[in-house]
């Protein structure tokens, strides 16, 4: 379920008819309007609310208005509204946030940031955004997200930020660069001219200069302290003595003055407005439910109210939704508490009862949390459909559960379940295990029903849910078919995600068919249920799946309608995707698109912290970098790549790491390097290509033959493509050409349905010899053949070795693939690094080539062998 936009905190607070304009103050906030922030700080009553309106109504540049509340300490809840304001500049603004935040499970704040920055940046023309009561929002995580916008909002931007105290953020740099534009307390204090002018023009009050003088100087221009005694003095029989007596502290201000208000007001009055205190926000249902009095005089009476100026704020242009003056409802609920306590906590039943009913069901939560009704904050807490701490409203859940004694937990087992749901959600997994434990001895003494098997099954899909994140399969398989198996039909949404991590744990343990067949479980039931944040991470899984089994085209759908799913290329979400794809199309030697999706994806996910993408599509862009010639690039890539993941623990991506290290090793000559790193990790294709390299080729068969079985055991089609092209190899180094034709058309066959290229491509000449002689009687394999023999270039349509060798000592297949190099002019380093050989190996075919050919030099040999006819006549 969505989160509920609250219209009125998007409006900026109209302007009362006579309300008095501050021509000093309006002229700083222009001309600080050319900063990238204002700031205006100050305690409550310096009307900077007020001050912000009358400026914005001159402003002649597009407003977005936000009223924070303690609710936005929930950072998608804030940004789901920080959407819906900025829509009132560009109605189409952020329609792809918003449907990642709406979803059941969000991503982090901080991972929407270049999305929202993009979107921002894209809005044409220069616009301001304001955010109100910024002291009311407590949260870490949303001062440096508003931190990291400040560092890099567009400079048609200008951010205004009202607050009670100076926010958490870089004010003291913003200040050094000239970025900020500041009123405070000491600025927003009346002048005597402006006491004199509200005084007169907006209180209706006739004073003589002498008391607006003193009343100026007892407040310190205080305005909120200036309406109180003006409210006091309307109708007051001896004006001067009042104000002669009037002095203290505010606080002793407040307390005096509110009396002299109330007082004056008739007993209904005085009823409603302490009734009322309890409310963040008023409109007159609301107030009638409050005081049981159904009778429509609530909206009467919050217009009398605001005629009156009384405090009252409206929210809105049509004047339905208002809220008290902060300092007003805090004096109420102080006089409330001491008048009558005991009627607090119905007041509070009330309003969350009327609050759930307009469809407000955090309101409503928060309320019946105030009331302390345990039954009925739990059935809040439950939600419809979709519980609330996974609607945008972790914190308050989070918070209020933690503040439960145990016992009341004890009471009510599901309580524990929402703690650990809440915990789960807030990252803080350490203390997950002991409230599900607490929760399954709650549930242990009650009898087994409908209700409780559900909840049984909830902390087993937690516990599933714990256990993908440390990648234990065996754990998710048993604690997610035990969930299954006791979660309510209904209950849609714990049974996706549960489904979805099922499929995750199978993946892990390479089986893949099961992998498959859940991921198109999840990706129904999402659905189904219009889960689009579990859509998008099980046609991911599934995409994954794909690639692994050769299906490269179908993976690459399911990675495209991904992105399609996303709909924002900026959304870090769809970081596996965009490096799916990249590794598919350079599969199909398409490296400039392999390139741009895998920096891509990069990117994105370097903004997600906890997962090993970023580090994996390193590896990548430097197996590309290889690819292209760049061999010290790579190198270099791998290194600082290598720091990340050791540092952080990546444990999958260590033998990845070692794989790409071997070959980067091999290319630079360095064969101990590479047999080092191969045998440490123990990686059978790695060895084998070492063994390959030190012309052991025996012993490179050896390892590829008992790969090869396990992966066709497995059932593990990619793999088995793998070991077939280096078991081709290995014959061919061997001198056993037709076993090396069979495999390598063995290969063909596996690779043609994906069609692969780079897996052959990067074999270089061995392999292109090896394409050249093989021949399939299926057209299309026979097609796919050719079209890999012209993407290694013109090729001709013999091996050398087929011509007979007149020499008495043979030269080996591998002595003739080192002489046709020579003859091309290629040096003994371009040699070993297009061979994947040592530099000193290929000084030691040279010595036996010259030996068989009975030559001393390179410019003999090659002259040797054409008279001979052991070279192409093409390359003469």
């Amino acid at each position: 379920m969505a989160i509920p936009v609250i219209a009125t905190k998007l409006l900026v607070p109209p302007l009362r008819l006579n309300a008095l304009k501050r021509s000093r103050l309006i002229r700083r906030l222009q001309h600080g309007s050319a900063q990238r922030l204002s700031l205006l700080s100050a305690p409550a009553g310096f009307g900077k609310t007020t001050l912000l309106s009358s400026w914005l109504v001159e402003a002649q540049r597009p407003i977005a208005w936000l009223a924070l509340d303690a609710a936005d300490s929930e950072p998608v809840r804030l940004l789901v509204h920080l959407v819906a304001a900025l829509r009132s500049i560009v109605p189409a603004f952020g329609a792809n946030l918003e449907a990642l935040l709406q979803s059941p499970q969000p991503p982090p704040i901080t991972t929407l940031v270049p999305a929202l920055l993009n979107e921002l940046t894209a809005i044409p023309e220069s616009y301001i955004l304001v955010l109100d009561d910024y002291h009311l929002v407590e949260a870490a995580d949303v001062d440096q997200f508003l931190a990291t916008l400040l560092d890099h909002m567009p400079p048609h931007l200008h951010l205004v930020i009202s607050t009670r105290e100076d926010p958490n953020l870089p004010l003291a740099r913003l200040r050094a660069c000239g970025q900020l534009s500041e009123l405070r307390a000491a600025d927003l204090r009346f002048t005597a001219d402006e006491a004199a002018g509200f005084l007169r023009q907006v209180m209706g009050l006739s004073l003589t200069t002498h008391d607006i003088a003193a009343l100026e100087q007892r407040t310190e221009g205080w305005i909120a302290g200036l309406q109180l005694a003006a409210l006091s003095l309307q109708g007051h029989a001896d004006p001067t003595g009042f104000v002669a007596a009037f002095s203290g502290s505010h606080r002793f201000v407040l307390d005096y003055l509110l009396e002299e208000v109330l007082h004056r007001r008739p007993a209904a009055i005085q009823d409603f407005l302490l009734c009322t205190a309890i409310l963040d926000r008023l409109c007159g249902p609301l107030c009638e439910a409050l005081l049981e009095q159904p009778d429509g005089s609530g909206q009467a009476t919050l217009e009398m109210l605001d005629r009156a100026n009384l405090f009252l704020v409206p929210l809105d242009h049509e004047r339905g939704w208002y809220r008290y003056h902060h300092l007003f409802r805090d004096l109420l609920r102080k006089r409330l508490q001491q008048a009558v306590p005991a009627a607090i906590p119905d007041l509070h039943l009330r309003a969350s009862v009327w609050y759930e009913a307009a469809g407000f069901d955090l309101e409503a939560f928060q309320h019946a949390a105030a009331a302390n009704t345990i039954a009925r904050a739990e059935h809040l807490i439950s939600g419809r459909g979709v519980p609330l701490y996974l609607r945008g409203a972790t914190r308050p859940v989070l918070t209020w559960l933690a503040a439960l004694p145990p016992e009341v937990r004890d009471a009510h087992p599901s309580l524990w379940v929402h703690y650990a749901w809440c915990l789960m959600a807030a990252h803080r997994s350490t203390q997950v295990e002991a409230a599900l434990q607490a929760a399954e001895a709650a549930l242990a003494p009650l009898e087994s029903d409908v209700g409780t098997r559900d909840l049984c099954g909830q902390i087993a899909a937690i516990r599933a849910m714990e256990a993908a994140i440390q990648y234990q399969a065996g754990i998710i398989i048993a604690q997610a078919q035990r969930a299954l198996e006791l979660l309510h039909p209904d209950n849609g949404y714990v049974r996706t995600a549960v489904t979805r991590s099922l499929a995750i744990a199978y993946q892990f343990r390479g089986e893949r068919a099961a992998a498959r067949k859940t991921y198109y479980q999840a990706i129904a039931m999402s659905e189904g249920s219009n889960n689009r944040f579990i859509n998008i991470l099980a046609t991911t899984g599934l995409g994954m799946i794909q690639a692994s089994d050769n299906q490269l085209a179908q993976a690459a759908q399911s990675y495209q309608r991904v992105l399609d799913l996303v709909a924002d290329p900026n959304q870090p979400i769809a970081c596996a995707a965009y490096l799916g794809l990249a590794r598919i199309h350079c599969e199909w030697n398409e490296l400039e698109t392999a390139q741009e999706y895998g920096r891509h994806g990069v990117h994105l996910a370097r903004q997600i912290e906890s997962i090993d993408s970023a580090a994996s599509g390193e590896i990548f862009l430097a197996q590309l970098k290889l690819i292209q010639g760049d061999v010290a690039g790579a190198a270099a890539m791998l290194a600082a790549v290598g720091q990340v993941i050791y540092r952080r623990g990546f444990a999958k991506q260590k033998p990845v790491l070692a794989a790409a290290q071997v070959l980067v090793a091999l290319r630079l000559g360095d064969l101990q390097q590479a047999e080092q790193v191969a045998h440490r990790f123990d990686l059978p294709l790695s060895r084998a290509r070492v063994a390959l390299a030190q012309e052991q080729a025996v012993e490179a068969l050896k390892v590829l033959a008992a790969y090869r079985r396990q992966m066709e055991a497995n059932h593990w089609p990619d793999e088995q493509l793998k070991a077939l092209v280096l078991q081709a190899l290995a014959h061919h180094q061997s001198g056993a050409i037709d076993a090396a034709t069979t495999t390598i058309g063995a290969a063909l066959a596996l690779a043609a349905p994906g069609g692969f290229v780079r897996t052959f491509l990067d074999e270089g000449r061995p392999m292109a010899d090896l394409l050249v002689r093989v021949r399939s009687n299926d057209e299309r394999q026979e097609e796919y053949r050719q079209r890999l023999v012209a993407a290694f270039g013109d090729l001709p349509d013999r091996h050398p070795a087929s011509s007979p060798n007149p020499l008495l000592d043979p030269l080996s297949p591998r002595e003739l693939e080192v002489l046709q190099l020579v003859s091309q002019g290629f040096s003994n380093r371009e040699i070993s690094e297009r061979l994947f050989v040592a530099l000193d190996t290929v000084k030691g075919h040279n010595r036996r080539i010259y030996e068989k050919l009975q030559v001393q030099r390179r410019t003999e040999a090659v002259a040797r062998a054409r008279a001979l006819g052991l070279l192409d006549t093409d390359n003469h």
